[in-house]
């Protein structure tokens, strides 16, 4: 069974479902995926996502702000520890650095970065990470202000393997996405390859980045299904495997998520 370890179920294009995001999620859970993390990007939208743990018993959240998102007032650590706990949040985030857009300041990027390794230290949740072109900024602040002996997770990992091992060695996993399908990256299938088995996650970061053969469509979390098979092919295992053990490290990053296999394995069996 697999794990779509960060999607945004509230951003998902619906329209192959008649608008029906129960109907998007039994497309998946049809596939073997029985787990799916809803990660917010804005605080205001915790209420929404929070509802959708209610309707749905296999669906947990991550509450944060996104590096990008521009807000007139930023949140202290806090106001965004309040959040997470009022609303049953397994983790903080997505948060980090993005130097790629320049979209909201750097320094502004740095302090709302800390503030939420400060929130997730003080829950003693971990954080979901996004980090573009900002490497040693990303790693510094994790050493800083990030708590090793729960760590977190590097989502839709795109850099290079120095750096996954150094975040590994600080307590994170490394979590890929449909980006390894894609023909040009070769060096990100290296990273799959070479990382312990152990310290991997997948995931789709749907509604972007659909993985081949579906690139250019809007992505779906039954796909996560092609990352794992990328990971199996590029390591000479089997699919089952990289199932079983990226899901076993969900569980472990994520104690808050309730294990219910038994409920969403596969609707239609």
């Amino acid at each position: 069974m697999f794990v779509d370890s960060h999607c945004h179920l509230d951003r998902l294009d619906l329209t192959p479902y008649a608008g029906d995001l129960g109907a998007a999620l039994d497309a998946a859970r049809a596939r073997g995926v029985q787990r799916f993390l809803a990660i917010a990007t804005t605080l205001e939208s915790a209420p929404e996502l929070a509802a959708l743990t209610r309707e749905h018993a296999d669906v947990d959240i991550a509450l944060g702000l996104h590096p990008l998102q521009a807000v007139s007032q930023e949140p202290d650590a806090a106001e965004i520890a309040d959040c997470a706990e009022r609303h049953s949040a397994v983790a903080i985030g997505e948060t980090g650095l993005d130097f790629h857009v320049d979209s909201v300041p750097h320094e502004r990027q740095r302090r709302r970065f800390v503030a939420h390794l400060e929130a997730a230290r003080a829950l003693e949740l971990p954080v979901v990470v996004h980090t573009r072109e900002a490497r040693e900024e990303t790693l510094a602040l994790i050493r800083e202000h990030g708590d090793p002996a729960v760590g977190g997770v590097l989502h839709c990992f795109t850099e290079d393997l120095d750096m996954a091992r150094e975040a590994v060695r600080l307590g994170y996993y490394i979590s890929l996405s449909g980006i390894v399908t894609f023909a040009s990256a070769d060096a990100l299938r290296e990273v799959a390859r070479r990382l312990p088995l152990d310290r991997l996650l997948i995931e789709t970061d749907s509604p972007f980045l659909a993985p081949v053969p579906y690139r250019g469509r809007a992505n779906e979390p039954q796909w996560v299904v092609e990352v794992a098979e990328c990971i199996a092919e590029v390591r000479g295992i089997s699919v089952d495997e990289v199932a079983m053990q990226t899901r076993a490290n969900f569980y472990r990053l994520f104690p808050g998520c309730h294990q219910e296999d038994a409920q969403h394995t596969n609707p239609f069996a």
